[in-house]
């Protein structure tokens, strides 16, 4: 076990809707795709790849404004990465949702993609339950025009 198996690694994100997919024992992930657009991958023909910290993630270390990954509620097969926007209790505006106004039930956030109308997040599927958070991704490592802390 490294010091990476425990903390952290880097992820690959692919398809339309960044799902998350780890490649082999490196863990490259590389965002491909819009829904989180213009934080990462800004330009679509341009690929980031950004690092993810699992330390305490299930001990509710995410805050509003945080990028987590996260395993899809639609497809348990994949992975997700949103960005925070409510935690349990709050109260959040809802774009096409059920409801248009959503109390976050304990237990649960509510995420989204950046680029609005281009992404499956909680508008579309609701609350996500804080147990299908995996990491919170922590910086963009590649390209090096890109490094930055997110």
């Amino acid at each position: 076990i490294t010091f990476l198996d425990c903390v952290g690694y880097v992820a690959r994100v692919d398809g339309k809707y960044n799902a998350i997919q780890t490649i082999g024992t490196t863990n490259l992930c590389c965002i491909v795709g819009t829904s989180m657009q213009p934080a990462l991958n800004p330009v679509a023909e341009e690929r980031d790849f950004v690092f993810l910290l699992r330390w305490g993630i299930h001990d509710c270390n995410v805050e509003r404004g945080d990028i987590i990954s996260l395993i899809s509620p639609k497809d348990p097969a994949q992975r997700i990465i949103k960005r925070v926007v409510g935690m349990q209790g709050d109260v959040v505006s809802t774009l096409g949702y059920k409801h248009e106004i959503v109390r976050i039930p304990d237990g649960h956030c509510w995420v989204e993609g950046d680029h609005t109308g281009h992404s499956l997040d909680s508008n579309t599927f609701g609350p996500v339950a804080l147990g299908l958070m995996s990491a919170r991704a922590v910086a963009i490592v590649w390209p090096p025009e890109r490094w930055r802390v997110l």
